[in-house]
């Protein structure tokens, strides 16, 4: 059973010969190669190449396009600040929503020109072509609160939600299908998965998420699905208050952070995602011992179940040891039975 077809395999609810291992790596990926990390986010051929050569020498079972939050605000004309070694970012100081009258006049970006999110459809083209019959293609698009703050600054979106919910509700109306649109554009070109990014709403408490983000995240889910994809969450932080609400989005594999106890997880949000993670990324996979490691993934694994899937709370940090890297792919090997 290769990487993909263990990933397709335990999403159906069909058994597979050991647990899935798909962690979040970007930084790490571009490091592994020697590439400096801008290269990495805005060359195609950089990305494909380090995600590659990662999943090959740690026996990961996919690779991924995500790299940072910027691609869709980018082309939407918002002004990013890039970095040479480091992730880029949005201009808080000057988001392009600053004046909310601008959202009228905002025109949604085409994937298959805007210079950020056409560089994406390429490396999937190239992922798809090199490993995407043994590896899971996993595209990225970002959720409407993740969005919305990239577009409108976190900070002015948060007193959003008080002050002028209105906007809010009008805002996500525009993200969800410029969203969509980007995720269509992406399954197109290869993408197996999509992941669905909205660390934003991590801030909220359930009220708020309730009322604005679960409802749009629940249209993107539910059109994702139509197309025929499925749907990876990652939404890092402490999602503890809102464990429920995440669960009756739908979605086929729900990343937790380290913050949140798996067994609650599982607890509240019912048997059917398939949950990954979640160990600390400095405390225990950075900083660790691989017999630490694989003890903890051992600990995650009893507490989620058999519909669990190997990886950190978060991203690998990018001066992880390889060693303790080796031992995620360790623990998902000392699983392995026949099928």
């Amino acid at each position: 059973m290769n990487g993909r077809e263990r990933a397709f395999a335990i999403m159906a609810g069909q058994a597979v010969d050991r647990p899935p291992l798909m962690p979040v790596n970007m930084m790490f990926a571009g490091d592994f190669i020697g590439a400096k990390y801008r290269d990495y986010v805005l060359d195609h051929r950089v990305m494909a190449e380090g995600q590659i050569r990662t999943a090959e020498h740690f026996d990961f079972d996919h690779v991924s396009c995500m790299s940072d939050p910027c691609r869709e605000a980018a082309d939407c004309g918002a002004t990013i600040r890039y970095f040479e070694n480091q992730p880029p970012a949005i201009d808080e100081d000057h988001a392009l929503l600053t004046d909310k009258a601008a959202l009228l006049h905002l025109r949604m970006p085409n994937p298959a020109t805007g210079r950020r999110m056409s560089e994406c459809l390429r490396a999937e083209r190239l992922l798809k072509d090199r490993v995407g019959t043994e590896k899971l293609v996993l595209g990225w698009v970002e959720g409407p609160c993740a969005q919305g703050a990239d577009l409108r600054g976190i900070n002015r979106l948060m007193l959003d939600f008080i002050d002028d919910p209105r906007f809010v509700h009008d805002l996500f109306a525009f993200v969800v299908p410029m969203e969509l649109q980007y995720a269509q554009a992406q399954i197109a070109a290869g993408a197996d998965q999509i992941g669905l990014g909205d660390a934003a709403a991590s801030l909220v408490g359930p009220e708020i998420y309730e009322e604005f983000i679960f409802p749009a995240e629940k249209r993107m889910v539910e059109s994702l699905h139509a197309m025929g994809t499925t749907v990876r969450m990652h939404i890092c932080g402490n999602i503890t208050s809102i464990l429920s609400q995440v669960g009756r989005l739908g979605c086929e594999i729900v990343d937790i952070d380290s913050l949140v106890p798996l067994n609650q997880a599982r607890a509240e949000m019912g048997p059917h995602p398939i949950l990954l993670g979640n160990i600390d990324t400095v405390r225990v996979l950075r900083n660790g011992t691989p017999e630490g490691i694989r003890a903890a993934i051992a600990e995650c694994h009893r507490q989620a179940g058999n519909k669990y899937i190997i990886g950190a709370g978060c991203e690998i940090p990018r001066d992880t040891p390889h060693r303790n890297v080796q031992a995620l792919a360790d623990y998902a090997h000392a699983c392995a039975r026949p099928t």
